[in-house]
């Protein structure tokens, strides 16, 4: 039986564009860095039988600094560079939404896991969700997972202490969370 993964982007695969580009989104191809190691941790998920889906807000469709084509285009050369250095991912799915939009996808809210179970015919509960913030952490236990908080985006420990819902794990990075899930550790992160 095939494994599978969930994870968000940025902040986890790539720079968190807070704070550095236009609109703080990736809104172009050029706003997009992968973070060091990234592409070597989705590797490892795939030389380890995990199935990779990305599931990310993407707000600034919503809020017209990005359209779908840009994201489509940032998108499609993310998953041709990550296949070109010998990983995979399966499936990714974006909410174009803001939060005033009120949709159902746009995490803490699980539209998104619960279209990706439906189309991939796989149960989210009890499967790992990486992430770099709280609406990850929210969206993940909401819907059964095991949740992991890297700190290679827009969380850091302190902000941790006033949530109401904390992260299963806590590491510094996709690369040192993946060795973690795909070790099968008993170990607890931070």
């Amino acid at each position: 039986m095939k494994k599978i993964i969930f994870i968000d982007r940025d902040g986890v695969i790539n720079r968190d564009p807070g704070g550095w580009t236009e609109h703080s989104y990736v809104t172009k191809w050029s706003d997009f860095h992968f973070l060091p190691n990234s592409i070597k941790a989705l590797r490892k998920l795939k030389n380890a039988g995990y199935d990779i889906v990305v599931i990310s807000n993407q707000g600034g469709v919503s809020k017209g600094y990005c359209t779908k084509e840009a994201l489509n285009d940032i998108n499609k050369k993310m998953l041709e560079k990550i296949e070109k250095n010998g990983a995979r991912i399966k499936k990714t799915y974006y909410c174009p939404h803001q939060d005033s939009d009120s949709c159902d996808c746009r995490k803490p809210e699980t539209g998104l896991f619960r279209r990706a179970e439906k189309e991939l015919g796989v149960c989210a509960a009890g499967k790992f969700f990486i992430g770099d913030g709280k609406t990850d952490v929210e969206a993940g236990a909401r819907m059964g997972m095991k949740t992991i908080l890297v700190l290679s985006g827009k969380t850091n420990l302190d902000k941790i202490k006033s949530w109401d819902i904390r992260p299963d794990y806590i590491f510094d990075d996709l690369d040192e969370a993946v060795e973690f899930v795909t070790a099968g550790s008993k170990k607890d992160g931070r």
